[in-house]
């Protein structure tokens, strides 16, 4: 991967994912983007989307997609409408994905945000940016994005 390509961070608390997903929110690219999140149970994936959502303007409760799969939104502010949050992390073979229509989910115009995409592997399309995130022993987090497209470049920080 080009250098140029990736971006390491560091998140001393959850304020500086907050401040994070504020900044996020402000891209005209996530409009359409693909947004993947890899980390172990508690790494604060669910958290990082949850800043997103709220920065989007959604309001209400926003539940983690565990055991529905999918969870959809309607964002208020800036450019995205349509939003879709999806934790794999249930599937037990890939072939779950094609079977319950995520084929025709991920072919719409709106925002994806994807937890666990290692249970939905080569099905997905390209990710526009791939965000990994691990606990440190301090609580801290560190944080890694990598874009993989032209738009995943432009929402890099």
């Amino acid at each position: 991967m080009q250098p140029d390509m990736q971006r390491e961070l560091r998140w001393s608390d959850e304020s500086d994912c907050e401040a994070f997903a504020a900044q996020l929110a402000t891209r005209q690219e996530l409009r359409s983007a693909l947004i993947t999140l890899e980390g172990h149970l508690g790494a604060g994936k669910t958290t990082l989307v949850r800043h997103l959502l709220r920065a989007l303007g959604v309001t209400g409760r926003i539940r983690s997609p565990s055991y529905a799969i999918v969870e959809s939104y309607e964002g208020t502010l800036g450019p995205i409408a349509n939003i879709w949050h999806c934790d794999f992390y249930r599937f037990s073979d890939p072939r779950e994905w094609e079977e319950a229509g995520f084929r025709d989910l991920f072919a719409q115009d709106g925002l994806k945000l994807v937890e666990w995409p290692d249970k939905a592997a080569g099905l997905l399309p390209t990710a526009d940016l791939h965000i990994r995130l691990h606990v440190l022993p301090d609580e801290q987090r560190s944080v890694t994005l990598e874009a993989n497209t032209a738009t995943g470049m432009r929402l890099l920080p």
